[in-house]
């Protein structure tokens, strides 16, 4: 027999979460198991309890992160494929007293938009950079990225990865880490609960870090792709932490000294 609590009861129970306001009532669209929603939920949680949901906008480009204006409920901007931080930057510099992050996919950050990415760390645009390796182009089929491993099979790699024909898997945290402009670099995941509070602290640094106006942050989200990838959502978790995480190890990789 199900037990129907009483008002006085539902009114002593602790709250442990509640959607914020930060984002809308849309349904989230990706693959089950996919971890862009969990990186969503996470970026909005932290602009809703920083209080700077009305001064905060987003740009979100091509690729699976193309609908994030649809479940972020602050300002957000389009753009082409690759050119985000690009458009991040004149945001930012138009509007300095706003806070800016671009959200964006391997293959749209790592690929098509390598020279935007360098440049806007080299400069160090006071941005946040949340970038979500998941090690395939996830929406357009399932094509080799730039961060896909050595062995791996995808639609454009269908015997696997290697050296010879793809070069080496791009490690682009550790590429950004070592310009002067960059402040704050960092890699997480969102596979566990703790690793999903560690990702919730970097952002939070991040954001704080853009109030100091200390230069660009660049958070990497290492993500499962289950669809992509082939695989249940527990399968490419697992696969994730057997072979994602030993390539793109999770970490601070530039703090403040």
């Amino acid at each position: 027999m199900d037990t129907v609590l009483t008002e006085p009861e539902l009114q002593q129970m602790e709250c442990v979460y509640e959607k914020p306001d930060t984002l809308t009532d849309t349904r989230f669209h990706y693959c089950p198991g996919c971890g862009h929603s969990v990186a969503h939920r996470v970026l909005m949680e932290v602009v809703d309890e920083l209080g700077i949901a009305e001064r905060t906008v987003g740009v979100a480009p091509v690729g699976c992160s193309v609908f994030a204006y649809q479940y972020m409920n602050v300002d957000m901007q389009e753009a082409a494929h690759g050119r985000a931080s690009a458009v991040a930057t004149g945001i930012k510099r138009v509007y300095p007293d706003t806070y800016v992050f671009a959200y964006q996919g391997d293959g749209d950050l790592a690929a098509i938009g390598t020279a935007e990415t360098i440049h806007v760390a080299n400069r160090g645009e006071n941005i946040l950079v949340m970038f979500i390796n998941n090690a395939i182009y996830g929406m357009t089929g399932g094509q080799m990225a730039p961060t896909t491993l050595l062995g791996m099979k995808t639609t454009t790699s269908p015997t696997g990865r290697t050296v010879e024909t793809a070069g080496f898997p791009m490690k682009i945290a550790d590429i950004v880490a070592m310009l002067p402009g960059t402040y704050f670099v960092t890699r997480q995941s969102v596979h566990t609960a703790n690793a999903v509070r560690q990702l919730k602290k970097a952002v939070t640094k991040a954001f704080q870090y853009q109030k100091e106006k200390k230069g660009l942050c660049f958070v990497e989200v290492v993500s499962n792709c289950p669809s992509g990838w082939k695989m249940t959502p527990v399968q490419s978790n697992e696969w994730l932490v057997q072979n994602m995480l030993t390539m793109y190890p999770p970490g601070d990789i530039k703090v403040p000294k």
